[in-house]
């Protein structure tokens, strides 16, 4: 709660002061920016540096309805046309603003390309589960089974031969029609995929344009115009946590553009929106939400771990979604261990900003942590590196200072005693933190393991 109310403090005290940039969030779209990207549009061309993307600033206004209509038409033309065009116009370069990739300025723009996602998924199935062709044993001597569509197959005007009661021709017969049963079941009325199902390159098609859409999709939620329209779509939700849900047997790269896009969501995000009355297209619960959040964490993915773990960071500060969060805490701080030892900076600092949120605002969590196996190590372990990051080894030495905090904690953090005092003579950015550190496990009236020994040797 103190992190609250200091962040509330410093938002009314510093009101103009920029937003944190987002995660992968291009640069130019943060608020303390748009004064230099407003500058940048009147730059010539031939001052940029490389290949340049030039738009029209009126190009989505003449277009938005001829768009949408395209992405809603189906057609693969047409389709193609309005996907590419809107990878252009969500995409930012350095010093460029896209003023009307606005979700708001486009009606229905956001619930036509969840449809083309949703699309995909309808027809979308796992390989282990797509029945396998599989060679007939049974009756394989017997020109027709009874089975299926055989007699079909045969041509309904042609009359079968009496078997033991014809010439010696029979035999040819029956070769040819098993000839003609090879060649006609072939046709379309015989395939199990149908009429009007897709082959398997119009399914690498739909495919394809799924990933664009949830590409689209992600780039959008970069931009701060359209986070709180996307926050607040409960079926834009719905859908990217059930891609989520099935990371294991979904397109990866339509993965990792879902779970940056709730990354990028998640300082706005009310989990209650999935028990809210608003329409619900799949029926997502909060439960299943965090689950699916759970599975990244757990995932070997390095993309998809580091960003479950920055997620559920952001989430858990928010007071509505605590409670829905707590009964996943005990594993969440486990796997957050397991992570820090990784060698990959960008996952211990991932882990690092989880744990810092999760220990400030879980009091369970902070007496579970500082008797974790390795907890203390690890974290000890990226201060002393130290990580590349100055502001993740701050955060590393803060988890340290909330466990010592605790009257309970005290008891096992004192066997790092000679370990806190090191960094104290030699980090100079952390030894105040480490100072109070050493001050909250040695000079308590009520620690007499310290008031008997003391760090000075006294």
């Amino acid at each position: 709660m103190q992190k609250r109310e200091q962040g509330k403090s410093g938002g009314a005290a510093g009101g103009n002061a920029a937003p944190p940039p987002k995660r992968g969030r291009p640069f130019g779209s943060t608020a303390a920016s748009m004064a230099s990207a407003s500058a940048a549009d009147s730059v010539a061309p031939s001052t940029l540096l490389g290949p340049s993307l030039q738009i029209h600033n009126s190009f989505s206004e003449q277009n938005n309805r001829r768009i949408v209509l395209a992405l809603q038409s189906g057609l693969k033309s047409e389709l193609t046309w309005a996907l590419n065009t809107l990878t252009l116009l969500s995409f930012k370069e350095k010093d460029d603003m896209r003023k009307d990739a606005c979700l708001a300025k486009i009606p229905g723009l956001l619930d036509a390309l969840l449809q083309i996602i949703d699309d995909w998924r309808d027809i979308a199935l796992p390989k282990e589960l797509r029945k396998g062709h599989r060679a007939r044993t049974l009756g394989a001597n017997s020109v027709v089974t009874g089975f299926g569509n055989e007699y079909e197959a045969l041509g309904t005007n042609t009359l079968l031969p009496q078997l033991g009661l014809g010439s010696g021709s029979s035999t040819t017969e029956i070769t040819g029609l098993k000839n003609t049963s090879k060649r006609r079941r072939s046709e379309w009325w015989l395939d199990e995929d149908g009429l009007f199902n897709l082959d398997d390159e119009g399914r690498a098609e739909k495919q394809q344009c799924a990933v664009a859409a949830s590409n689209i999709i992600r780039n959008f939620s970069f931009m701060p115009e359209n986070e709180i329209a996307m926050a607040q779509h409960r079926h834009c939700l719905e859908t990217v946590f059930q891609c989520i849900e099935d990371h294991i047997i979904e397109d990866e790269e339509l993965v990792t553009n879902a779970i940056e896009t709730i990354v990028n969501l998640a300082p706005l995000l009310d989990l209650r929106i999935f028990s809210s009355p608003k329409p619900s297209y799949i029926k997502i619960t909060e439960k299943r939400a965090v689950q699916a959040i759970m599975g990244m964490l757990d995932s070997s993915v390095k993309a998809w771990h580091c960003a479950a773990a920055e997620f559920l960071g952001r989430m858990i500060i928010n007071p509505d979604n605590e409670p829905l969060l707590l009964p996943f805490v005990p594993q969440m701080y486990k796997r957050l261990v397991d992570i820090l030892s990784l060698q990959a900076f960008d996952a211990q600092a991932a882990a690092i900003g989880a744990l810092y949120n999760l220990v400030d605002v879980n009091m369970d969590c902070r007496l579970k942590l500082a008797s974790e196996r390795w907890a203390v190590d690890r974290i000890l372990k990226v201060i002393k590196t130290p990580h590349p990051v100055p502001e993740v080894c701050r955060k590393a030495a803060m988890i340290i200072e909330h466990l010592a905090s605790d009257p309970q904690n005290r008891t096992s953090l004192l066997a790092y005693e000679n370990a806190f005092a090191e960094i104290l003579f030699s980090d100079g950015r952390n030894s105040d933190t480490f100072a109070r550190i050493l001050f909250e496990l040695t000079s308590k009236p009520n620690n007499k393991i310290a008031a008997a020994r003391g760090i000075w040797g006294m």
